[in-house]
C-alpha cells in the first residue's frame, strides 16, 4: 500500500495477487492449480486500465481483504 500511495502520482499501479495453490517445484508439484491458472490473475493486474484499481490484494474472484 505504501508503494501504491508513493507511485500513484506517476500513474503507477502497485496490486497483489494470491495465485492460489500452484504445482510448482517448490511444493512438490503438489499444487491444485498448474501455472498457466496461476498466472492469470497476475496477467490481468498487469495490464489494468488506467483507470483499474491499486492498492490492492486480489485472486480469480476479485478483491481479498488485507
Amino acid at each position: 500500500m505504501a508503494f501504491a500511495r508513493e507511485l500513484a502520482s506517476q500513474g503507477i499501479k502497485v496490486n497483489a495477487a494470491a495465485p492460489g495453490y500452484t504445482a510448482t517445484d517448490l511444493n512438490g508439484y503438489k499444487g491444485h492449480r498448474t501455472v498457466q491458472q496461476a498466472a492469470e490473475i497476475v496477467v490481468h493486474l498487469a495490464t489494468l486500465d488506467a483507470d483499474g484499481p491499486t492498492a490492492g490484494y486480489f485472486n480469480d474472484d476479485g478483491p481479498l481483504p488485507w
